[in-house]
């Protein structure tokens, strides 16, 4: 029998009562979150032994608004949440295991050679890794199998997307699984075929920002202006829809064939002049004045509540 084949039944996703959280930083903490509205029992993990108290204030902030999107079946946050410091200990006896350590390969190697031998054999582990790649990730393991990439948007437990990634060396029933899990978290999941660095929607937004850089550095608008052309214009449309959905619907009963017919010109002539900035120093410089001038005194924590909020409104409303 090969590492990869097991002999015990894979558990029905629906029926996961126990999860480990590996990483307890800004991704870490709101799958937490999650997982504990969910009714989970978390044992988590990070070295950082200041690590529990931002996880409990992290989770006691999530929990009002997961409550209201029905997504908590209690008003206060349970007590169902383990930290330990030992990732060994934290996935011992977990149905699921949630991996957001720091994305530097030597730390993803030294953890995973740590927990895969205390794994139990049914025992999926997603990484929420945005920048490596999954045939990256394996490396640090004997038999990948049963490692997925499980890939949420910044707040997990807010925005609903899960990209979720599997390869010839991944277990088959791993992926349908992984998916079906993350959906009866109320999450939506989208399949990612075939490895390309960034995924699937961190490359969509990476083209968007990098045509944003393109427009501030050529002063065609400001930063502000930019980021109000977005979610005053199209973000509001793609909250809704995808792009290629909305593109159908623009050109009324001809549809999306029509509307390329229609359009075809135009795009390709904007598609040729496209920018192609880079991340250099004076364009960071440029970036940051302009986001400072936009906004004003307004914190991090401000902003964040600001944009929780707004995220919670669109929710509500897509229902």
């Amino acid at each position: 029998m090969s590492p990869s084949e097991t002999t015990e039944p894979w558990p029905d996703p629906a029926s996961v009562t126990h999860v480990a959280a590996l990483g307890g930083g800004v991704i870490g903490q709101s799958w937490t979150a999650l997982f504990l509205a969910a009714g989970k029992s978390v044992a988590l993990y990070d070295p950082d032994p200041t690590a529990e108290q931002r996880v409990r204030e992290a989770i006691e902030r999530a929990w009002p608004v997961l409550h209201e999107l029905g997504l908590a079946a209690e008003s206060r946050p349970s007590d169902k949440l383990t930290v330990c410091d030992d990732p060994r200990a934290a996935v011992e006896g977990a149905d699921f295991v949630q991996e957001s350590v720091p994305e530097r390969l030597e730390i993803k190697d030294g953890l995973y050679e740590l927990i895969e031998p205390v794994l139990g054999e049914a025992t999926l582990v997603a990484s929420s890794a945005s920048g490596l790649t999954l045939s990256e990730l394996q490396r640090g393991w004997n038999d990948p199998a049963r490692l997925v990439l499980g890939h949420p948007f910044n707040p997990p437990h807010l925005i609903p997307l899960v990209e979720v990634m599997g390869n010839e060396r991944t277990d088959p029933r791993a992926v349908p699984w992984a998916r079906r899990f993350y959906e009866t978290l109320g999450k939506v999941t989208i399949e990612v075929m075939r490895e390309v660095p960034g995924h699937v929607a961190n490359r969509l937004q990476a083209a968007l920002w990098r045509e944003a850089i393109h427009l501030v550095n050529e002063g065609v608008a400001s930063v502000e202006g930019v980021d109000t052309a977005v979610s005053a214009g199209p973000g509001l449309r793609w909250a809704a829809m995808g792009p290629t959905l909305l593109f159908h619907l623009g050109a009324g009963e001809g549809g999306l064939a029509a509307f390329c017919d229609r359009y075809s010109e135009s795009f390709n002539r904007w598609w040729d002049d496209l920018g192609d900035p880079r991340l250099d120093p004076s364009t960071v410089e440029r970036l940051v004045l302009g986001l400072a001038q936009a906004k004003g005194d307004a914190s991090v924590e401000d902003l964040a509540e600001q944009r929780d909020a707004l995220i919670q409104s669109f929710i509500m409303a897509k229902r």
